[in-house]
C-alpha cells in the first residue's frame, strides 16, 4: 500500500462558504466567499503536512467553480478528477456565526453541482492508487452522487485502501432524520477510521456519555479500528483497542468561527495514520495525535474560512511547545 501514487483521495462537496464579515456602511451584513467543503478541507490540511492528495467531485462551470478549482489546485491538491457541470451551478452555503464561534448553515443546493457527480465520471485509476479513501455523508444525500460515492468506496476498498469516514451531519440537507441516520450507518459499517462529532454520536446512539456511545458503535461496527470523537471547545477523545484517551482543547482565545475545525482535526489524524499505521498504537501516541489535531483545529478557528486557513506543521508544533 505504501507504493500507491496518493496518500489520500477524498470525494464529496467543494463549495463556497459565505461567512459573516462585519457590516456595510448602511448596516447590511457583509459576507466573505471562502472556498470550502469538508473533504477538500481535509485534503488541504494534509497538503500542509506534505501528503499527496487528490479530490473527486463536481463544481459548476461558473465563476464560483473557477475560484474553487483554482484554490484547490493552488493548495497542491490534484484536481484531474474534478468535473464541471454546464447546467447546474456551484453549491453555496451561507454560514451564520454565533458569538461563541459556533455556526449554522443555509445551503443553496436544490440542486447544486456537487450532487451531480455520476459514477461513470469517476477516475477509477486514481481510486486504485490511494492509501486512504475519505468521504462524508453530503455526497450521499442525493443521486447521482450517492451512487458515485458507493462505487468509489468499492473501487478503493478492493484496491486495499483504508477507509476514512466523517458523518458531517447537516440536517437541512436531508428529507428526514431516518434518511440521515441510514446514510451514516452505511458509512460507519465500512470505515476503518472514524471521526465523529459529539452531536453526531448522540444522534446515532442516543448517548451523551462518549464511553457508552463509542462502545455502542464499536459493538455494532467492529471493523472500526480508530474511533475519534470531537467535542468542540472541550477537546477530543480517541477509542482504540478497548482503550480511551482524552486530550483537552487548545484554549488560547481569539476564536472567530469554527468552520473547518473538524476537517482540520480529521486531516491531522489521517496524517498520523499515514506516518504511524493502525497497529499497536500506544496511549502516548494517541495523546500526541489528539494534541496535534486539537491544536491545528484551534488555529483554524482563529481565521475565516478553511482551505486557505490551514496551518503549517511548524506553526502547530510551536504552539504545542508553548502550551
Amino acid at each position: 500500500m505504501d507504493q500507491k501514487q496518493f496518500d489520500v483521495v477524498a470525494l464529496g462537496e467543494l463549495l463556497v462558504d459565505f461567512t459573516q464579515n462585519g457590516l456595510s456602511g448602511q448596516g447590511n451584513l457583509l459576507f466573505e466567499a471562502n472556498p470550502g467543503g469538508a473533504p477538500a478541507n481535509v485534503l488541504a490540511m494534509l497538503r500542509k503536512l506534505g501528503k499527496r492528495c487528490a479530490f473527486l467531485g463536481k463544481v459548476g462551470k461558473d465563476s464560483f467553480g473557477d475560484m474553487l478549482a483554482r484554490t484547490v489546485e493552488e493548495a497542491g491538491i490534484d484536481v484531474r478528477a474534478l468535473k464541471r457541470d454546464s447546467d447546474i451551478p456551484t453549491t453555496l452555503a451561507v454560514v451564520h456565526t454565533f458569538p461563541n464561534g459556533d455556526r449554522d448553515f443555509s445551503f443553496y443546493r436544490k440542486p447544486g453541482a456537487d450532487i451531480m457527480l455520476r459514477p461513470e465520471e469517476l477516475d477509477e485509476e486514481l481510486l486504485r492508487e490511494t492509501r486512504i479513501f475519505h468521504f462524508g455523508t453530503l455526497s450521499l444525500t442525493d443521486e447521482p452522487c450517492r451512487s458515485a460515492t458507493v462505487r468509489a468506496y468499492e473501487i478503493a476498498k478492493e484496491a486495499g485502501a483504508l477507509i476514512s469516514f466523517d458523518p458531517n451531519l447537516r440536517p437541512p440537507l436531508w428529507p428526514d432524520e431516518e434518511s440521515a441516520r441510514a446514510a451514516i450507518e452505511w458509512g460507519l459499517s465500512r470505515c476503518d477510521i472514524l471521526k465523529i462529532a459529539d452531536n453526531e454520536i448522540e444522534f446515532m446512539t442516543g448517548e451523551t456519555d462518549f464511553d457508552k456511545g463509542a462502545a455502542i458503535l464499536k459493538a455494532r461496527f467492529p471493523q472500526i479500528r480508530l474511533l475519534n470523537v470531537t467535542a468542540g471547545g472541550d477537546g477530543s477523545h480517541s477509542f482504540y483497542g478497548g482503550r480511551h484517551v482524552f486530550v483537552p482543547a487548545c484554549k488560547l482565545g481569539g476564536v472567530i468561527e469554527t468552520t473547518g475545525a473538524g476537517d482540520t482535526f480529521c486531516g491531522s489524524v489521517l496524517n498520523f495514520v499515514l506516518e504511524n499505521g493502525l497497529d499497536g498504537l500506544t496511549d502516548a501516541q494517541l495523546e500526541a495525535m489528539l494534541r496535534f489535531a486539537n491544536t491545528a483545529a484551534y488555529i483554524v478557528t482563529t481565521k475565516k474560512g478553511a482551505i486557505r486557513a490551514m496551518p503549517e506543521r511548524a506553526q502547530v508544533e510551536e504552539l504545542i511547545a508553548r502550551s
